[in-house]
């Protein structure tokens, strides 16, 4: 009798082993299948994205190009030229006046009284200073202008590069910031003659009355 019921016991001992080992097959078959599951998942995702990657339309434009072959950067430049012409012969003759007045003194300067030296050397350094000092300030005003005028430029840039992309029915355009692009995606030559488009329109409108 006892031993039936230690045979029973290791039977019913057997039995819970099975039953656990079962137990942890089917969890873990069924955590396999949730990963195998969100890998497809995964998979298609990346399937789809790529292929909707496929069916974007881009283009890439060359900032730097832009700046420097626009019909407006070059109206700009001219325009500054004309606006700080004044300004910039007026430091030229102060230039060459002060070169003459330092040929002078080392010309004359033997034959000079002590004073006489002193004072043409004063006004001299005078004379530079004074140079120096509305050189910066030239430089400073020209910078200040230059900088409203490339605003101007890159107003006119992204107004041209948004209306290259509507009608050319673009989903994404790169302007800056890239470091490769495929040649093919190239889109510069178009805004260019964009803004050709827009420069000779303003330059065809009546002046306001």
């Amino acid at each position: 009798m006892m031993r039936q019921m230690r045979s029973l016991d290791l039977m019913k001992h057997n039995i819970n082993e099975s039953l656990s080992g079962l137990s942890a097959y089917r969890s873990k078959f069924c955590i396999d299948r949730g990963v195998l599951k969100l890998a497809t998942i995964g998979v298609l995702m990346l399937q789809l994205s790529l292929a909707s990657a496929a069916e974007l339309k881009l283009g890439y434009v060359d900032a730097a190009r832009l700046l420097d072959e626009a019909p407006q950067a070059g109206v700009a430049s001219d325009m500054l030229k004309q606006e700080f012409a004044t300004r910039e012969n007026e430091l030229i003759a102060a230039q060459q006046e002060i070169k003459k007045l330092e040929d002078k003194l080392a010309r004359d300067g033997v034959i000079m009284t002590e004073s006489e030296q002193k004072k043409a050397e004063q006004d001299l350094l005078s004379r530079k200073r004074e140079l120096r000092r509305k050189q910066e300030e030239l430089k400073e005003d020209f910078n200040i202008r230059r900088n409203d005028e490339i605003g101007k430029l890159q107003t006119f840039i992204k107004r041209a590069i948004e209306e290259v992309g509507k009608e050319g029915k673009y989903d994404l355009i790169f302007y800056e910031g890239i470091s490769f692009a495929n040649p093919g995606l190239d889109i510069t030559a178009k805004v260019l003659h964009r803004l050709g488009a827009e420069t000779k329109n303003s330059l065809e409108k009546p002046p306001a009355q």
